[in-house]
């Protein structure tokens, strides 16, 4: 099995993203798994600190947002 991946048209730019996860951490596969963990960590509690901050009644449609 290969350790280098082929590019296709769907792509979008992951594997390029992949590499430089990997590169970032030394080129150790775990080591940049761990980071990506963490990283999703935080930014899932972030959402959740933000959900927390946005108004009940905005949430329940009592708001509109003006559109232009």
């Amino acid at each position: 099995m290969s350790s280098v991946s082929q590019p296709n048209e769907h792509d979008n730019g992951l594997e390029a993203a992949v590499d430089q996860a990997i590169a970032v951490c030394d080129g150790d596969p775990r080591a940049a798994v761990r980071a990506l963990i963490i990283a999703n960590n935080l930014l899932e509690s972030e959402i959740a600190e933000l959900r927390n901050a946005v108004s009940h009644a905005y949430t329940r449609g009592r708001f509109r947002t003006y559109t232009g």
